[in-house]
């Protein structure tokens, strides 16, 4: 057969008649060529699509006149291009759909094409290719035509077939890949759509099959374990069934599965398959087979075979006897593939509640009495692994338990058993499983529709709550609220059952009586985690089953009340979105007031809901209002530079629904003004306006991003801008995404864009607008130069302009010889850009632009000068032409940016590439080395070090190297370090991927490269890996190490397969024999070198290499050690190296040390990598059990090395058994998910390990109380720390682990108190609830009497383990009354009242003690209580002679109980003043906690306290207690915010005497800098507190002006940031009442509104958010009635609030122009152009920003408006205007300068290397942005005033601006829109557009 561009030739050459045809004839063609060429399946898919449109346009008649051979070429063209997307089955039915289109014309035309295609792959004598099986199903599968022919040829087809398995099965690579997989696929395709041709040939004794047999007999080997593959084992099972299922005859199929289920994974034994007889023969026990076999049957088998009966015994059915042994047994083992077993049961059930009928009738009883063996059975397997750690099988047991249930109600129903007891016992279990436990809500979904909601919320009462809680934690807030969701369904369908004549409202009425205050305090909660997850899963489903819930929700909120605006907000868009209603019919006008709120709200999730409410709507045609539209335009410039990277994604997403509204909306219109008729005018105006209006949004966003995407603005406003940017692309661009399912552009989007085009809008891709996104290809985070190259190339024109490629290149270039690493990668991106771009780039270039190969050829002889270099003079080369810059560019170039790499490579250069690289390796692991390149140990960094050193003595023209070692690393040493280690890492990504892409790409006949090349390149990563410390190249080199290892383990190439295992072996020999490791360095790279072999084996395979390796290393760490080991080589000599630059430490030896003999350290490390490597996922804990004895064991070593090592082992180990802990708001819960029942099932080896541990620990501790008991076992306590973390509270149905409950208890008495904590831990989680009274009363029984004799250790072990089971039962039950367990324990406690006397020496024992009580406080008598509270206020104030341990903590404890009792903590509170020292520290620190803050009268007591102590505390020696009082006394004077000052009456004697000491203190302690950060913070903060409450006086504003002078010191930058963020605190607490001051009140406001707009512009955020919360105090308190709570608002509307507040009270007082003025910072615009200018860096690091946050530019734009409003009040106030004629005189000549700079600047008509530079430098339009600013307030103030006009004439000096500004503009400088409007001679935008 022709080629298929032979055959679009000879088409296209066709000689048609009619014009139409031969038009729509070479359409079609270009089409099937556009599609042949695409490489991307959606391209494919998408061109065939428009083939297939184009041919059925052309009419049958049409066809029928084509001549015959014209016809015949098109339906070759079709089956060539068929052939050509064998592999994409969606691709070959389009071309399918086309063939039948021509078989309309001809039909047996197109038959023969086919046969005669398929008869040339089968009437061949060669064996079947891959290409050939493809072929086959695809023909099979997708093509009517071709299953007709197959099943003329199924005999032929079937004896290729059996041709091609003995070779498959004969080679490893074949039956373990591809190969043999599709061949069983090809099989199984053929037994499903063939089988009435298949039947005769396996059932019929005349007609039985050679070719047959032998494909059973294949299959049934792949099944028992010739093959490793699991898939292929799976799918040979299938396809097995699927030949039981020919069977014509009902008794034939069932007899051969019959005969199938009687196999041995033993012995070989026989199976007949209708006429077909075999031998089966097992391989292996892994129960793969059994797993193959039954989910084959399961899934194909039909009914008559599952429900057929066996030979011996005909009253049974193989379903219930044959299937469910081998499922049930499967389900118990632990297998690799638990997964499939349970999927097996699930398919089972399925099966039994299809067939149920039939199953009745074959066994005449019930199915599941509650009796049954079976029924108890499918109870135990499913609610024991309902907690399953394996991923998905928890899903499965869930479909399985729902099934279980489905089955058992229609057999309740079918036998009249209306008990159903099944149900409710199932309920009560369910009830008592903790809260935590994620099956619980699962089992109760399931159990809902049987029991209804009224019985399964009276009999579990805490519902709700616990609701509550599992919303508030990650992992159970899916199925928390998937149980919430079928709650209210079925209230639903229970409220509608009993009555039709509910309306929505009455419905609405039952929910709310339920669950209107669940959903209230969700979504008013202070858990951030409840709040998401009720607005996101709980709303929904609420509005979808009860809509009008909304009122109901509504009615409980306030706005100004803290949490409810965001529920609000959350309410009203989760409405919209569900219901489609309007939001704003809801509330009136009142609505829209309070959205203005929310978006303006300081809190991020408050505004992304409001923002979501105004995006949101069910109809995409729903175009946004005009209002929405304005909101919308002011919201999104204030939200650009919000640090939270969610919001941004959020606020993204918003955003793209709100355009395509717009978009959508806008089209519609488009199509309604074509289809109108003239008359109607009326509409067409209002269409025309909405039309009018969403083109113009879209274009103010669209020219809103580059604004703020010039170099000087911060990485947040960069970022936000680019996803607007992206967002406007993607929407309203007729771009398409070929990565993209859904999100395409719509298929009329051509006609919205000419509309906008013919209004000059919607220019998207100008020049100007290039520039900009190139600049950021330079910036200096990766994100942002990422973001803006994908822009330039999924967006942009495919080519650069001559001049922009030209001087890119340019760029490119010197970028790529940067020794910055940075700098380096910003080379290699835009070498990738400038590659996919380079169609037109000019001639002078090096690079010939024909061809992306010639550019690789660049770069890599730019790697050899690179490398040449380095080799003659390494220095020169760090510092010039450093590698990785290059390296990092071929990746790019090679990887990333090539479609094929065939089209790039050939096999000369590739093995020049890789000589350079094994080159370049050898070269820098040499220069590493150093002197030492003889030894095979890799040197260690103090080895690295003195290499580098002498390298640069050599090079320093043979200065002599100074005596004395310096710690102080050097420029040139980071420089050569740097460019070593990088270019290492560099090489290792690179060689990795280009292996993974030429061996992903290659074929048979064509290879690039051979064994040897992939050999040289194992030995690369193995140099870089064994050889080199620093772990940066190590991380680096194991990221391609590991791609490389994948390629090669799944290539089909044995040979190819076996150097990964090679290499594994060779890495385990060095285990083995760690001659070149090292113990302090975890053997450098040799774990991650094992790590990356095993990981990148296919998980779907039994993992052999895997496996002999964890068995090679258990081996190797059980090895005992030498007896001539030596203790004293663990502990090498370190010292330490300080780079100048950047100040880091590196620790290094000073001797190197060969380890020889700890190999099983060596070993237990590369354990520890194994078990953490996240490549392997849950494959390492099958090793799970051996593992943790290895490491417990290992734990008694007598080497400090093997000990830590096994320790860090079983850490890791432990989070991978265990799985990621739940996170919560509250911290989250101290222990896993998993269950002590649910741990040991799956890891039952570990069970009698630990009991062991345990029992062999608590033995110890037997013998008499005055016995010595310290006896150390090292695995004790990691026991106990494993237990602990196990989810308490399951009860063990076993009651298998009730051994564990005695060791537990006898542990209390261990001398080790880390012990006796964690062993009360592990008792709770091991105790099932049912025993926790019953511990508690043995417990308690156990207290001993005061005259008993009784060992401290045991008495404080016991009492611990009484509060921990106290504490959990308590929280486990919601009934207050006593039991009578409890009873009989408070008895028992109440007698124990000596515990906290002082006739008890232990304070421990004490504490503990208290803290019971502390815990039964409420259940205790009045009696008891004063007692010990009397004993407690004896003991604190008896004078302490001597030093106790543990005192202090029971005094602490001690005051905690008391001060709950408001009578008590008045009484100590009074006596401070004569209290001892650590009395009054325990005190303040109780304050510290948050105690005393809930009762006013005690709060208000404290705060007269403190602040009547507050001198002596000042005066007092200590910092500590100093740093204590202050921080309770700022806590009482605020209730615990700093920001809010509680008003309550002040003692007289503060108010006249010890305040102006106390401020004096304070004051010049902040003024003097006496004390740390901390201190002095503190001390802001309180003295803060304490200025407003001095009366007004003279003094008190001296006092005043320190103060400020103190927050303007503290406001700058550089300060620390605790000082700042205490600034912003002391404006809060202070400002609102200074400001409202009478003395100088003006001069005192300047001042403070200064200091507010600089913390406002802090790098913190938390500083700008806490100065914000300062200026919503001030709007709070200027408001009318200034009652009710405060509204905190954003920053970005703090900052013009401010400057409003500034000119509305203070515009003509001194400073208030220098206010304006100061923030506008002046650069020499002539230093900033030649320092731009200037090439190459100064230094390796480049020093950051005091405040990267702060951004000039958008300064400028923000302070222009005021500056303009203050030059427009000129006449208005003498004061003012001297003070603006002033600046104008004194900048007059400046400005003009300055101006005359920028025109002589005068960018060229292409694009200049110079001007590229000055586009890159972030001063360069900072210095623009203050210039222009400057310039536009000078324009204003000369034409306001004619005085002014000497200076300058205001029209020149305006047409001046407008001249630069323009050129400017045109040649990639954007300007804010204030700017802009404001040199035009427009107003400017409006205050806080420009945030």
């Amino acid at each position: 057969m022709s080629s298929f561009e032979e055959l679009v030739v000879s088409v296209q050459d066709c000689v048609v008649s009619e014009d139409h045809v031969r038009d729509k004839l070479r359409l079609f063609c270009d089409k099937l060529s556009e599609s042949s060429r695409s490489a991307v399946k959606r391209c494919k898919e998408r061109s065939l699509e428009e083939a297939a449109l184009l041919l059925r346009q052309i009419s049958q008649t049409e066809l029928c006149g084509l001549e015959k051979n014209h016809l015949l070429l098109l339906v070759r063209l079709l089956v060539s291009m068929q052939l050509q997307t064998a592999s994409i089955s969606t691709a070959c039915r389009k071309v399918d759909q086309m063939l039948q289109h021509l078989s309309n014309v001809d039909q047996q035309l197109v038959f023969r094409e086919i046969q005669q295609c398929l008869h040339s792959m089968i009437h061949t004598d060669q064996v079947l290719s891959f290409e050939d099986l493809q072929r086959a199903c695809m023909f099979l599968e997708d093509s009517t035509a071709g299953r007709d022919v197959w099943r003329e040829s199924c005999p032929s087809l079937l004896s290729k077939i059996s041709e091609l398995f003995p070779v498959v099965l004969q080679h490893e690579s074949h039956r373990d890949g591809p190969l043999c997989y599709i061949a069983i696929k090809l099989c199984l395709q053929t037994f499903q759509l063939l089988s009435t041709e298949v039947s005769p040939l396996v059932w019929n004794k005349e007609h039985r099959s050679s070719p047959m047999q032998t494909i059973l007999q294949a299959l049934m080997d792949i099944i028992l374990g010739q093959c490793c593959n699991r898939d292929t084992r799976l799918l040979a099972g299938t396809a097995v069934a699927m030949l039981i299922n020919t069977a014509s005859e009902s008794g034939a199929g069932g007899a051969a599965a019959w005969s199938l289920l009687h196999f041995s994974d033993i012995e070989p034994w026989p199976l007949t398959v209708g006429a077909l007889q075999i031998q089966c023969v097992p391989v292996g026990g892994d129960g793969v087979a059994r797993l193959a076999v039954s989910r084959g049957l399961l899934t194909c088998c039909r009914p008559h075979v599952l429900l057929s009966s066996s030979v011996d015994d005909t009253d049974t059915c193989l379903l219930l006897k044959g299937l469910f042994p081998l499922v049930y047994a499967l389900c118990e083992e632990k297998l690799d593939c638990h997964y499939f077993a349970f999927e097996v049961l699930t398919l089972w059930l399925k099966r039994v509640k299809e067939h149920l009928a039939d199953i009745w009738k074959t066994t005449g009883v019930c199915l599941l009495s509650d009796n049954s063996v079976l029924l108890q059975k499918l109870i135990d397997i499913i609610w024991t692994n309902a907690e399953s750690p394996v991923e998905g099988v928890s899903e499965f047991v869930r479909s399985a338990l729902s099934l279980l249930l489905d089955i058992y109600e229609t057999d309740c129903v079918k036998f009249c058993d209306t008990k159903k007891t099944l149900h409710f016992t199932l309920l009560q279990r369910a009830i008592k499983l903790p809260w935590e436990t994620k099956a619980k809500y699962h089992h109760l979904c399931a159990l809902l529709p049987y029991l209804g909601t009224d019985t399964v919320l009276d009999q579990y009462v805490d519902l709700p709550s616990h609701l509550l809680k599992g919303l508030s934690t990650n992992h159970l807030s899916p199925c928390g609220s998937e149980l919430y969701k079928c709650l209210i369904q079925q209230l639903r369908r229970e409220l509608c059952d009993k009555s039709e004549s509910h309306t929505e409202l009455d419905l609405a009425d039952e929910w709310a009586r339920r669950w209107q205050s669940v959903l209230h305090k969700a979504l008013t909660s202070d858990v951030t985690l409840l709040q998401n997850n009720g607005s996101t899963h709980l709303l929904p489903c609420t509005f979808q089953v009860f809509p009008s819930s909304v009122n109901h929700l509504l009615a409980s909120l306030d706005p100004f009340t803290p949490g409810h605006l965001h529920a609000w907000a959350c309410i009203m868009s989760s409405y919209r979105a569900t219901t489609g209603g309007s939001p704003w019919a809801l509330q009136g006008s009142s609505a829209l007031e309070t959205l203005q709120l929310a978006l303006g709200s300081a809190d991020d999730k408050v505004r992304l809901a409001a923002l979501s409410l105004l995006c949101c709507s069910p109809k995409t045609k729903d175009t946004p209002t005009t209002e929405e539209m304005s909101i919308m335009m002011r919201f999104i410039p204030q939200n650009l530079n919000c640090e939270s990277a969610p919001f941004r994604q959020h606020f993204q997403a918003g955003v793209k629904r709100f355009l395509a509204r717009i978009r959508d909306g806008c089209l519609a219109q488009v199509r309604q003004r074509k289809s109108k008729k003239k008359e109607e005018t009326s509409c067409s105006e209002r269409t025309h306006e909405s039309l009018e209006q969403g083109i113009g949004f879209v274009e103010w966003l669209g020219q809103l991003p580059y604004s703020y995407l010039s170099p000087g603005h911060s990485y947040q406003r960069k970022k936000t801008v680019l996803l607007m940017l992206s967002a406007v692309l993607e929407t309203c661009t007729d771009t398409w995404s070929p990565d993209r399912k859904k999100g395409q552009p719509p298929a009329n989007m051509g006609s919205l864009i000419a509309c906008a085009r013919q209004r000059r809008k919607w220019d998207f891709f100008s020049r100007t607008k290039q520039l900009v996104l190139i600049s950021c290809l330079e910036d200096s985070t990766n994100e942002i130069r990422e973001l803006s190259a994908g822009l330039l190339l999924k967006f942009f024109p495919p080519s650069f302009p001559d001049d922009i490629a030209t001087v890119l290149l340019l760029r490119t270039k010197h970028l790529l010889c940067s020794p910055r690493v940075q700098e380096a990668q910003m080379g290699a991106l835009m070498m990738k850009v400038l590659l996919l771009k380079s169609q037109n780039q000019p001639e002078n270039c090096r690079l010939n632009p024909d061809s992306s190969g010639s550019m690789v050829r660049f770069l890599v002889k730019q790697l050899e000068e690179h490398y040449l270099t380095a080799k003659a003079e390494m220095m020169l080369a760090a510092r010039t032409k450093p590698i990785h810059g290059v390296v990092s560019a071929l990746q790019r170039c090679l990887v990333e940016a090539a479609d094929r790499v065939f089209d790039t490579l050939d096999c000369s250069l590739i093995t020049e590439v890789l000589d350079l690289l094994e080159n370049i390796s050898l070269l820098l692991l040499g220069v590493l080395y150093g002197d030492l390149q003889s030894t095979e140990a890799p040197p260690s960094f103090c080895d690295m070090g003195n290499a580098i050193s002498s390298l640069i003595a050599q090079t320093s023209a043979g200065d002599p190297v100074d005596g004395e070692e310096c710690v102080l690393l050097s420029e040139d040493h980071s420089l050569v370090l740097t460019c070593c280690w990088v270019s290492l890492k560099e090489i290792g990504i690179f060689l990795g991927s280009l292996v993974e892409k030429i061996l992903s790409e290659s074929k048979p006949s064509k290879r690039l490269v051979e064994k040897e090349d992939l050999v040289r390149a194992s030995k690369i990563f193995k140099n870089i890996l064994l050889k080199c410390r620093h772990w940066g190249a190590v991380e680096g080199c194991c990221i391609g190490f590991t791609k490389f290892c994948a390629s090669l383990l799944s290539s089909s190439d044995q040979e190819l397969r076996e150097i990964p295992a090679h290499m594994l072996k060779e890495g385990l020999q060095v285990v083995q024999c760690p001659r070149s490791t090292s113990v302090t360095r975890r053997a450098a790279g040799l774990p991650m070198l094992i790590l990356c072999v095993v990981s990148a084996e296919e998980s779907s395979k039994a993992r052999p290499l895997l496996s002999h390796s964890m068995q090679t290393l258990l081996d190797t760490a059980k090895t005992p050690l030498p007896d001539n080991w030596d203790q004293t080589l663990d502990l090498p000599q370190v010292c330490v190296f300080v780079n100048k630059e950047t100040g880091s430490r590196i620790l290094v030896r000073r001797d190197h040390v060969i380890f020889s003999g700890l190999s099983q350290v060596c070993a237990v490390h590369t354990l520890q990598a194994l078990v953490r490597g996240s490549g392997l996922g849950v494959a390492v804990l099958q090793f799970a059990p051996a593992v943790a004895i290895l490491s417990l064991t290992l734990l008694s070593s007598r080497c400090w090395a093997m000990r830590n090592a096994a320790l860090q082992l079983y850490s890791s180990l432990c989070s991978r058994m265990l799985g990621q802990r739940p996170s919560s708001e509250d911290s989250g819960p101290t222990q896993h998910a998993m269950s002590p029942p649910t741990f040991f099932f799956h890891y039952p080896a570990l069970q009698s390990f630990l009991l062991g541990e345990l029992k062999e620990a608590a033995q110890d501790l037997e013998g008499r109380p005055d016995e010595a008991k310290l006896h150390l076992q090292p695995s004790l306590y990691p026991v106990l720390t494993l237990l602990a973390q196990l989810q308490p509270g399951v009860q063990d149905s076993t009651e298998t682990l009730s051994d564990f409950l005695p060791p537990l208890l006898q542990l209390s008495d261990s001398s080790i108190y880390s012990v006796r904590v964690m062993a009360c831990k592990a008792l709770v989680a091991m105790t099932p609830p049912s025993e926790y009274m019953n511990i508690l009363v043995k417990l308690t029984a156990q207290l001993p009497g005061r005259q008993q004799r009784c060992s401290h250790n045991r008495l404080h072990g016991q009492l611990l383990q009484i509060k921990a089971i106290l504490e959990r039962s308590l929280t486990l039950t919601t009934d207050r009354g006593l039991s009578s367990a409890l009873t009989e324990a408070l008895s028992k406690v109440d007698a124990s009242l000596w515990l906290v006397t002082e006739a008890q020496r232990c304070p421990l024992v004490r504490a503990v003690y208290l803290e019971v009580v502390e815990l039964l406080r409420g259940y205790c008598c009045e009696t008891f209580l004063s007692k010990l509270s009397d004993t407690l206020m004896h003991d604190l104030h008896v004078p302490q002679t001597g030093l106790q341990v543990g005192l202090s903590s029971f005094h602490q404890r001690a005051i905690n109980f008391l001060c709950a009792d408001l009578k008590l903590a008045c009484q100590i509170w009074s006596g401070f003043l004569a209290a001892s020292p650590d009395l009054k520290l325990s005190l303040v620190t109780w304050v510290v906690d948050g105690q005393g803050l809930q009762q006013t009268s005690l709060r208000e007591l404290i705060q007269n306290v403190l602040q009547s102590n507050l001198e002596e505390a000042l005066l007092c020696h200590s910092v500590g207690y100093r740093r204590t009082f202050l921080t309770a006394l700022i806590q009482v004077m605020t209730g615990g915010d700093s920001s809010l000052r509680q008003h309550h009456p002040q003692s007289d004697s503060l108010q006249t005497s010890v305040l102006p000491e106390c401020l004096d203190i304070l004051l010049g302690d902040l003024e003097d800098q006496h004390g740390g950060p901390e201190f002095l913070s503190q001390a802001l903060c309180a003295a803060s507190l304490l200025l407003p409450q001095w009366s007004d006086s003279s003094p008190k504003m001296s006092m005043v002006l320190r103060w400020c002078s103190i927050l303007e010191r503290h406001r700058c930058p550089d300060a620390p940031e605790e000082l700042r963020m205490a600034t912003a605190e002391a404006l809060c607490a202070a400002g609102v009442p200074l400001m409202s001051h009478n003395l100088r009140k003006s001069a005192l406001m300047i001042r403070l509104i200064n200091t507010g707009l600089y913390l406002l512009q802090d790098q913190s955020q938390q500083v700008r958010m806490k100065t914000a919360r300062f200026t919503s105090m001030v709007h709070h308190a200027r408001a009318e009635d200034g009652q009710g709570s405060v509204y905190h608002m954003q920053v970005n509307q703090a900052l013009p609030f401010l400057l409003d507040l500034l000119l509305e009270e203070c515009v003509d007082a001194p400073g208030a122009l220098e206010v304006l003025l100061c923030h506008l910072p002046q650069h020499d615009l002539s230093l900033v152009l030649r320092e731009a200018t200037e090439n190459g860096c100064s230094s390796l690091y480049e020093q950051d920003e005091a405040n990267v946050f702060a951004e000039p530019a958008v300064m400028s734009a923000l302070v222009l408006p005021y500056l303009l409003q203050t030059a427009d009040k000129y006449s208005e106030s003498s004061a003012l205007a001297q003070s603006l004629s002033t600046w104008a005189e004194q900048s007059a000549a400046q400005v003009s300068h300055c101006l005359e700079v920028c025109k002589e600047l005068q960018p060229a008509e292409t694009l200049t290397q110079a001007w590229l530079s000055l586009l890159v430098d972030p001063r360069f339009h900072s210095t623009l942005c203050v210039l222009f600013t400057r310039a536009a307030f000078l324009l204003r103030l000369l034409k306001n005033s004619d005085d002014l006009r000497h200076l300058c004439d205001p029209s020149s000096l305006q047409k001046q601006l407008q001249d630069v500004l323009h050129q400017l503009r045109h040649n990639g400088v954007h300007f804010p829109s204030a700017l802009t409007a404001a040199l035009d001679g427009e107003l400017p935008c409006e205050r806080g557009d420009t945030l």
